[in-house]
């Protein structure tokens, strides 16, 4: 506003100029100057019209935009002066809630402790409810038992009322039927008194023939026993000759390899060193290796596992042939292959 009245004093100026410019032309021509300072004035004129156009529309439109405005302030007016009233009521309605929650709070609280007094009481009864139900369960499970067993003893009672009339009248029929015995019994008793002095004469001699030949029996199992035992010995014996028959031939076959390599004077010469015969130094090369020591105690250990699996075969309960026999087989078999071993070893050595 304030550029419109100043631009509006500078039109009024300009009109009065160019009045007086009018009246000036009748005067005699002014000097060039002013003539300048006319045309300035002139084109500022004109760029202050375009301006005030211009102004003009801006200022239009700017009315435009503060009916607008206006509008929109007499709406949020209208809008405030009823959130006013909402909030009022609101206010209101808050105010009423918290004197309800309060009261409501308050109601909680004897409610909670009512509740809690009841959940215990609750418990309680549960407690009491369970330790019921066991001791009803219990004395149900016992009524049950009562009940068979009542039933039980009823099927008893009835089967020995039973059995107890049919006894009686087996009583009568044995009592009549003892009598008649009594009587044949007396007769019996002097039947069988002549007859048992018969028996007993000869019971007694078939018990002395029988102790007899039990006695010749256990003899003939303690000769059996003897027999097994020095036979088992025996091949146990026999073993472990041809074992160290067959130790001795492969020594002798090493010792003889050894000579052959050996000359008789190198023999000789090893033997006045070491200051002993040739024979003992025979010996001395003779000697046992830890292979064959630790192999000879494996089999000594085995003839001995042997012996006793025997003994216990023959001490068992009958029947134990077949066992004994298959032992006794597997004795012979190695007995064998260690016959054709020493064999063989001989003929190699011969």
């Amino acid at each position: 506003q304030q550029e419109k009245e100043d631009l509006q004093g500078k039109l009024k100026l300009r009109e009065h100029l160019s009045q007086t410019a009018g009246k000036s032309d009748a005067i005699p021509s002014p000097s060039k100057n002013t003539d300048l300072e006319m045309k300035q004035l002139q084109c500022k004129l004109k760029s202050s019209n375009n301006e005030i156009t211009k102004q003009s529309a801006t200022i239009k439109s700017l009315k435009k935009e503060v009916q607008e405005k206006e509008e929109r302030i007499r709406a949020l007016h209208a809008k405030i002066s009823r959130l006013e009233r909402d909030l009022n009521m609101k206010r209101h309605l808050v105010e009423d809630l918290r004197s309800r929650l309060k009261a409501n709070q308050e109601n909680e609280k004897t409610s909670n402790e009512t509740l809690e007094s009841l959940e215990r009481k609750v418990k309680a009864l549960a407690e009491d409810c369970s330790n019921k139900k066991t001791s009803i369960d219990s004395l149900k499970q016992r009524l049950n038992v009562a009940t068979k067993e009542k039933s039980q003893y009823e099927q008893m009672y009835h089967k020995a009322k039973d059995d107890l009339e049919k006894k009686e009248l087996k009583l009568t029929n044995l009592e009549s039927k003892m009598i008649e015995t009594e009587c044949a019994m007396t007769e019996l008793e002097t039947t069988a008194s002549q007859q048992l002095h018969g028996l007993a004469k000869q019971s007694g001699h078939a018990l002395e023939t029988l102790q007899k030949k039990l006695l010749l029996t256990n003899d003939k199992i303690e000769e059996f026993m003897t027999f097994v035992k020095a036979l088992t010995r025996e091949l146990q014996h026999s073993v472990q000759e041809l074992r160290t028959k067959i130790k001795q031939a492969k020594k002798m076959g090493e010792v003889r390899a050894c000579k052959k390599s050996l000359s008789q004077e190198s023999v000789q010469l090893a033997a006045s060193i070491l200051n002993v015969s040739t024979t003992d130094l025979e010996e001395i090369l003779e000697v046992e290796d830890d292979e064959e020591t630790a192999k000879a105690k494996m089999e000594f250990e085995k003839d001995k596992e042997w012996l006793q699996y025997i003994q216990k075969l023959i001490e068992a309960q009958f029947p134990f042939a077949s066992y004994l026999m298959d032992a006794i087989l597997e004795k012979l078999n190695e007995k064998k292959k260690l016959v054709e071993e020493y064999s063989s070893l001989v003929k190699h050595t011969v």
